[in-house]
Order: C-alpha cells, then structure tokens, then sequence
C-alpha cells in the first residue's frame, strides 16, 4: 500500500476541483503557494491604505459570497449601478450571501477603518452604492421578500427590488405604498422618502421589517 503525504493530498485534491467549488471562487488560485498582493484601499476619512493581501484572504474566507477585486471576472458588472454618471471602483466589493457575510464584511470595514458603500437594489440616484477605492457591501443576492397576510407585514431582505415585494403582496390580495419602478431597491425607497402611486391617499412608504 502506497502512503501519500497530507499535504500533497490536498494539493492534489484542490487542484481537481472546479473553480466554483472552492471557497475563494474564482478570486484565488487553487493550490498552497498562491499568494495575493496587497490591496489599495482607502479610510473614511480618505486617508491611502494597503491592505495586507493575507488579511485580504482571511477575510475572502470567511465569506460564503464571492469577494471581487478589480481584477476579479464580474468586478465591472458589479460595481455598476444604475446612475451611470458615477462611474467608482471600489478596492472591494462583498457579495454578501446573507447576514453572516454583512457582519464580516463590516468587522473587516471597521478594522481596517475603511470607507463604506452598501448596495441594495442599485438604483441610487445620488451614487451613494458605490465608493471609490473603498468596501462595497454588495447585498443583490439577499434579494427574498416575505408576507404575512393576517398581520399584512412585509419582511425585506436588503437586496430586494420592488418588484418582488409588489409579487408577493398581489399573490394575497394586497397593495403596498412603494415606489413607481420595480427595480428600485426596496431598503433604498422606504429609507429615502417612500413615495409612490398610492402615497396621496396613504402616506409615504412604512418601514419594513
């Protein structure tokens, strides 16, 4: 019987597996010796800062979601929101999988006093989705909408669009007081006004839960 080092085991294993299986996707290469360079980034107060490629990869880790740098593939499509006028590369972008992702990517942030962009729907007319050289806190695939109909509440993911809430709330019977374009985030419309075809009669949009 042959034996075969644990190391090489693994080297071997990682090697045979796709690129989709692998926890850092597409972002880091498939073997031990891979190594990543350190990453231009900036604080909330503007100040440079290179992040240590192997904190970059410890964190990379701990997401479920992808994490993009400017040389990920899907970097340029991410990054874009729907006012193209503002045209940011983020040094990072964080595509959260759900709250565990958000709260890592905001320990990262915090600890390495990083400026901050969250994209929910990505409609942001004022381009606040995006930061330059910053995190980007990418929340597209937390996009779930849930509702109650006998407590007639609504449960958002902050990825959400309208056009999933206004699907499920129709399947019960009901109306909501949200926006006028359905691919306008739900956390960025009930957060920054709320108006909406039915707004005249009852009110800005509530918050959702």
């Amino acid at each position: 019987m042959r034996f075969i080092k644990r190391r090489q085991f693994l080297r071997t294993t990682l090697a045979a597996l796709p690129a989709a299986a692998l926890p850092y996707g597409s972002l880091f290469a498939a073997n031990e010796a891979a190594t990543l360079d350190d990453v231009e980034a900036v604080t909330s107060d503007g100040k440079q800062v290179l992040l240590k490629g192997a904190d970059v990869k410890d964190f990379a880790a701990r997401l479920r979601g992808p994490l993009l740098l400017r040389s990920s593939a899907g970097y340029d499509s991410m990054r874009r929101i729907w006012n193209a006028a503002f045209d940011r590369h983020p040094a990072l972008i964080a595509r959260c999988s759900g709250p565990a992702d958000v709260m890592e990517a905001v320990k990262f942030a915090a600890a390495n006093h990083l400026l901050v962009s969250v994209r929910g729907g990505g409609h942001s007319l004022s381009g606040q989705s995006v930061c330059e050289k910053g995190l980007m806190i990418d929340l597209a695939d937390m996009n779930s909408a849930r509702v109650d109909p006998a407590k007639r509440i609504a449960s958002i993911e902050g990825g959400a669009l309208l056009g999933a809430l206004d699907r499920e709330s129709l399947v019960h019977g009901l109306a909501t007081t949200a926006g006028t374009v359905s691919h306008t985030g739900v956390g960025g419309l009930t957060l920054g006004g709320g108006f909406g075809r039915l707004a005249r009669r009852f009110g800005l949009s509530p918050a959702l839960a």
